[in-house]
């Protein structure tokens, strides 16, 4: 679907909110305190003088893998055409306001409960899945990804801001439907079958 980037944010914000709610160190401020998870870059955040999680889709790359895969058949002489299969890659980095009490402690409770979060349900799907996703069969897979130091230090250098305590997930695999009409089904020719049997001593 076309709507499948936003559903996979979507998703996550939503499996996050409901984690920080149900933690009682972290609902109050979740919740009464106005914190949000947020689809916004740290900057953005910062402007909009919002306090939270940032969950910012920083790159996206095409699933090679899986990418030549064989059409689905979707009629009795048609086939689905294979979709464009993407890994998706999220910053995730809690935003207090540092005037806030305890705030690198409170920060690195939030990304505590995001790792334990991640850890414990590495596969999202059914009652998880949150915007078109909702109610279908799609099964998202949410890696933590070890980023190199300077791997780190150029995406906060896109952001023109000092870095920040963050870390990072690879979310795949997610599915781009192709909105061009379904396939025909293919003709294969074969050799014609001889008709007959050879008898024995026969010329061939």
């Amino acid at each position: 679907m076309i709507t499948a980037l936003r559903a996979t944010s979507q998703t996550l914000a939503a499996v996050l909110r409901a984690r920080f709610l149900a933690e009682p160190s972290l609902a109050a401020l979740f919740g009464a305190g106005g914190a949000t998870v947020s689809l916004a870059t740290p900057d953005e955040m910062v402007r909009r003088r919002e306090v939270g999680l940032s969950i910012w889709l920083y790159r996206l790359i095409r699933d090679d893998m899986t990418l030549n895969r064989q059409e689905e058949r979707s009629g009795f002489d048609t086939f689905r055409r294979v979709p464009l299969p993407l890994r998706l890659h999220y910053l995730l980095t809690p935003m207090l306001s540092s005037s806030a009490d305890q705030a690198p402690e409170t920060e690195q409770h939030i990304l505590g409960a995001v790792l334990q979060t991640f850890h414990d349900h590495q596969s999202l799907g059914g009652a998880d899945l949150a915007g078109d996703f909702a109610g279908t069969s799609t099964e998202l897979r949410v890696h933590l990804e070890s980023l190199a130091l300077d791997e780190i230090t150029r995406i906060w250098d896109s952001l023109e801001r000092s870095y920040q305590l963050s870390v990072s997930y690879e979310v795949s695999v997610v599915e781009v439907a192709s909105r061009r009409p379904d396939l025909g089904d293919r003709v294969v020719i074969t050799p014609r079958a001889r008709s007959g049997l050879a008898r024995a001593g026969a010329s061939p």
